[in-house]
């Protein structure tokens, strides 16, 4: 087997082809578009290479064909907050062959170590947490965009090498043709009513605005978690922007508080039903297909991320946030189900509005980590 670095295009061509070789029987796999990982590892379309390095590999048999690859990443505005240097490792994907995984990952670690990590998190992104975070290990089901999907050997190849999991991340789903509980209707509505407490819809007009707002709610909503680093307006900007062809505006909802931002909720459409069947290709033929599945509609959003600032995180806003979601979503008859993911083993307050919602158990990914 040979090891060898995606420098070209023929080495990146490998490195997008190699999932194919994985999935080729599995029929609830949805390939990501090719753009959307190249993007990931393009100096001039991702904003984290400002702060950050990153290099890729592929893996061949003997025969010549790529039968593995995996990429590895430093975010050095996040490495030193660990207990040690840790470096990241992600886009891992493997054939059954623990031999082969062992390659793979001792390729990743060693270039790490070269660049002074003592330890490694992954399968995660090169970028911020909403997409391509977390091994599968548990809801083999059609993937949202944005999600990994896995099959269920990684888990071994992971471990076996001497992965641990860091945290658990849980992925709920909600069944929108049925109605809240009761309880939570009654303190959503109540809380919606409050004298002063305001919600406004996303605008793509008014869009810095509403970043602005984003930016500030989530960096005092999540100030206090484990390894936590302030999002950047350029980053949300860039996200956002990724967004425009799918985006509803009406989808992403933020409340505030006699006119201060406290709360918000963004919800997007979910792509993979608008790119199933692509191969992760986006010419003109898919294009065209593209612009027909988005205006009939799909039947799946995915809850990106949720976020309340720390003084407002017991006033009720998120379950006002999703009935007034629900006011604009109900009427539709389009949408079936919102996926609400991912969510921290860590996260009891947002875990528990899950519960109140309704929503039943989706997903398990895991965060995993070897130390050195």
């Amino acid at each position: 087997m040979q090891i060898i670095e995606v420098t070209d295009n023929n080495t990146r061509k490998a490195f997008l082809n190699v999932p194919h070789l994985i999935y080729k029987e599995d029929i609830h796999w949805i390939c990501p578009l090719d753009q959307d990982i190249e993007q990931i590892f393009d100096p001039k379309k991702n904003p984290f290479f400002s702060h950050g390095v990153c290099t890729r590999w592929i893996l061949k048999n003997d025969q010549g064909m790529a039968i593995g690859r995996v990429a590895a990443f430093i975010n050095f505005k996040k490495a030193d907050q660990y207990e040690v240097p840790t470096g990241g490792m992600g886009f891992f994907e493997c054939i059954n062959d623990q031999a082969a995984a062992l390659l793979l990952f001792s390729t990743a670690e060693t270039w790490l170590k070269a660049q002074k990590m003592e330890a490694m998190e992954g399968p995660i992104n090169f970028g911020e947490n909403d997409s391509f975070w977390g091994l599968l290990v548990e809801g083999f089901s059609p993937p949202s965009y944005g999600m990994n999907y896995h099959p269920p050997y990684y888990h071994k190849l992971f471990t076996v090498y001497g992965f641990e999991t860091s945290y658990e991340q849980i992925t709920n789903h909600l069944d929108i043709t049925k109605p809240f509980p009761e309880r939570f209707s009654k303190i959503a509505n109540w809380v919606a009513n409050k004298p002063g407490y305001t919600f406004e819809h996303f605008s793509k007009k008014n869009s810095e605005k509403y970043v602005n707002d984003l930016m500030e709610i989530y960096n005092d909503a999540w100030k206090d978690f484990k390894n936590f680093v302030p999002i950047k307006k350029e980053t949300l900007m860039e996200s956002f922007k990724k967004m425009e062809t799918i985006m509803d505006e009406q989808l992403i909802w933020f409340a505030y508080v006699n006119g201060e931002p406290a709360s918000f909720l963004v919800t997007i459409p979910d792509a993979n039903q608008m790119i199933k069947g692509f191969q992760g290709k986006l010419g003109l033929v898919q294009k065209l297909i593209f612009v027909y599945k988005r205006w009939k509609g799909v039947s799946r959003m995915r809850a990106i991320v949720m976020g309340t600032k720390t003084a407002y995180q017991k006033h009720g806003l998120e379950s006002a946030l999703f009935i007034t979601l629900g006011k604009y979503v109900l009427p539709l008859n389009q949408y079936k189900e919102l996926e609400m993911s991912w969510v921290g083993d860590f996260n009891d307050k947002m875990l528990a509005i899950h519960e109140a919602t309704g929503a039943t158990f989706g997903k398990r990914h895991q965060t995993l980590r070897k130390v050195f």
